[in-house]
C-alpha cells in the first residue's frame, strides 16, 4: 500500500504537475496548495484533466475508473472516498505510463 505522499507524487506526475519541495519546511514534495486528498476542487480537476469517471454507488462504495474506497472507512464521508479513489486512480494511470 503505497503512502499519501506516494500517491500524490504520482497523481502529480499523471497530471503533469512539477513536484518540488514544500519551501515552508514541510517534508511533503507536492506543490503548496496542491492536495487532491484534502481538496475537493483539486481532486475534480485531476479527475477531468485525467478523464477519471467518479461514481459513488448506494453500496457504501466510491468508484473512480477501476479503483473504489469504502465510504464507511473514510468516516462515512462520501467526499473523502470519492477524493482517494480519485487520487489513487490517477496514481495507477501514471504507473501504467511508466511501463
Amino acid at each position: 500500500m503505497k503512502t499519501d505522499r506516494e500517491l500524490l507524487e504520482l497523481a502529480a506526475k499523471a497530471a503533469g504537475i512539477a513536484v518540488e519541495p514544500n519551501i515552508n519546511g514541510w517534508d511533503e514534495a507536492y506543490p503548496i496548495g496542491w492536495n487532491p486528498l484534502t481538496s475537493d476542487g483539486d481532486a475534480l480537476r485531476l479527475a477531468l484533466y485525467l478523464n477519471i469517471l467518479v461514481q459513488p454507488d448506494l453500496c457504501g462504495q466510491s468508484y473512480a475508473n477501476n479503483v473504489f474506497e469504502t465510504i464507511n472507512e473514510h468516516g462515512g464521508s462520501v467526499y473523502v472516498a470519492s477524493r482517494r479513489a480519485i487520487v489513487r486512480a490517477a496514481a495507477e494511470i501514471a504507473e501504467k505510463e511508466a511501463k
